[in-house]
């Protein structure tokens, strides 16, 4: 993002006061956008701009118009947990510019590194799946926001075609089976959903976590934000196998967290697609458009494909005996 797309979009909000030069420093971020930090006057805030091609080895490519989902997902999701988002204080539809509010890194520390250090506390983990269940049963009620998020196209290209889809592509005895999860994800369309609810998008902040990074927002089902996050907790036990205990505690506390919190719909048919999308999830992890960078090592990666492809073949309807197999083949 240059420096006058910046300043151009900060007038044109008027965020930018008159001839204001503040101090720009780029972030770190996932795939999908340009994140920089912006010093003003009056303090720091934080502008995505969304791109056109993800920043990953497959030809990935989504509508620049996700961000404006994003913004709406932050207002929904902050009326239904205050403080659960970071505060919206702009959008730009042309430019693909979303402004925010900015919470310093001492004091909302990254659950991925904490994870990363093998501090997988069980506490957080079952405070995000309680604030899952929140934003879900918020919307869930209100059947009208549906309106504000008509996103099943780009949903289906940056999430369903480039997990489950390209490793069909890749697994052509599982491709049926992973093809059934996409029909059964887009047919059971109830609450809004994050779409990348990753340990990389969660902050633990000092009121609970904070949620970044909703540009897959999406009307439609949330037994996807459920498996998703879940799927990086199994995930980790492979990068940081010292921790494989407190990881697997902490995939216990969050599934227990939501599912004790589900009343907009029966609670053993939403675990049943969760437990249903989980091995998909796993097995896109390594084969997909976007598989997880620490994975490098191939013994990993078909630990995984030996766990994912029996799940795949034979569902089962509870997340703990998706939980059971990988304990089982991890700890071989």
């Amino acid at each position: 993002m240059s420096r006058d797309t910046l300043l151009a979009a900060l007038s044109r909000m008027g965020l930018l006061r008159p001839g204001e030069q503040p101090t720009v420093a780029p972030l770190s971020g996932g795939v999908s956008s340009d994140i920089v930090r912006v010093d003003l006057e009056r303090g720091s805030i934080c502008i995505k701009r969304a791109l056109p091609r993800l920043r990953v080895e497959a030809d990935w490519r989504a509508p620049i118009e996700r961000n404006r989902y994003e913004a709406r997902w932050m207002q929904v999701a902050n009326l239904a947990s205050p403080g659960c988002a970071p505060q919206l204080l702009g959008q730009h539809p042309g430019l693909g510019v979303l402004v925010m509010s900015y919470l310093p890194p001492p004091a909302y520390p990254l659950w991925k590194q904490t994870l990363r250090e093998g501090r997988a506390d069980a506490a957080t983990a079952r405070a995000v799946g309680a604030l899952l269940a929140r934003i879900h049963g918020y919307s869930a009620a209100r059947p009208e926001l549906a309106a504000q998020f008509d996103t099943d196209k780009i949903f289906f290209d940056i999430r369903l075609e480039p997990y489950l889809l390209a490793t069909a592509q890749r697994h052509p005895a599982l491709a049926p089976a992973l093809q059934g999860l996409v029909a059964a994800t887009q047919s059971h369309a109830v609450a809004l959903v994050h779409g990348d609810v990753s340990p990389k998008n969660i902050l633990v902040g000092p009121q609970g976590p904070v949620l970044l990074d909703a540009e897959c927002a999406w009307w439609g089902d949330p037994a996807f934000d459920l498996a998703f996050c879940l799927n990086h907790l199994l995930l980790k036990c492979l990068w940081n196998a010292p921790a494989t205990a407190a990881f697997l505690a902490a995939f216990d506390a969050l599934a227990e967290a939501y599912l004790g919190a589900v009343d907009w719909e029966p609670r053993a048919a939403l675990e049943r697609r969760a437990a249903a999308l989980l091995p998909g999830l796993l097995l896109a992890r390594v084969d997909g458009k976007s598989p997880v960078e620490y994975l490098r090592n191939e013994a990993q990666r078909d630990a995984v494909r030996r766990v994912a492809a029996p799940l795949l073949r034979q569902p089962v309807g509870r997340l703990q005996a998706v939980r059971a197999a990988w304990r089982e083949e991890i700890e071989r």
